[in-house]
């Protein structure tokens, strides 16, 4: 059987690839921060040859931008309650789960310091917060339509999620259920 005619597989050796890639570089952020790993570095954590990096992700920039996204895309379907405030609740608690768990703060890192690297690093920039508004716009227009009188997703960035951001990354306090729940609170 040739290439062209090998049917491709779902959950094979490039979903393997791209899984042990991912986490090579998300531990790498963690352990070393930004700027302090090559390619090279991700090839030989991940056990591939940095030449399949190259092949699927171009350069260190694109790969980055790749984990964030697929980070991104990873989270829990944008929840649907019934009502705008218990969806925003159930969001904000996932949100807060993702980004205090094992690596939500390299990926927090990563996503701030790939925004001040250039052209590379303002498409993925750019990229990821298209997905986050297009993610928030889905729950806000079914409360529209359930007659309720959602906020801008904007409104839902800098009042819901930039707060938590900055707890998480400056180490200004835990993100409690009665924290998330007033951050709700003031933003409805």
């Amino acid at each position: 059987m040739d290439e062209q005619q090998r049917p491709k597989r779902p959950g094979g050796r490039s979903a393997r690839v791209r899984t042990a890639v991912h986490q090579a570089v998300t531990e790498l952020v963690g352990e070393r921060g930004y700027g302090a790993f090559t390619v090279g570095d991700v090839a030989a954590r991940a056990g591939v040859a940095d030449t399949s990096i190259y092949r699927r992700w171009g350069n260190l920039e694109n790969l980055l931008a790749d984990v964030l996204l697929a980070r991104l895309n990873a989270q829990s379907p944008m929840p649907d309650t019934g009502s705008l405030a218990g969806d925003l609740r159930t969001y904000a608690a996932n949100v807060a789960r993702e980004i205090t768990g094992p690596d939500g703060v390299a990926v927090l890192r990563l996503a701030v310091a790939l925004s001040n690297n250039g052209q590379p690093g303002l498409h993925a920039r750019d990229a990821l917060f298209a997905e986050r508004v297009r993610q928030l716009q889905s729950m806000l227009d079914r409360a529209r339509d359930r007659g309720e009188n959602p906020p801008d997703a904007l409104g839902v960035l800098d009042h819901l999620m930039a707060p938590m951001y900055i707890r998480v990354l400056f180490g200004a306090g835990p993100l409690t259920p009665d924290y998330l729940d007033t951050l709700v609170d003031r933003l409805l």
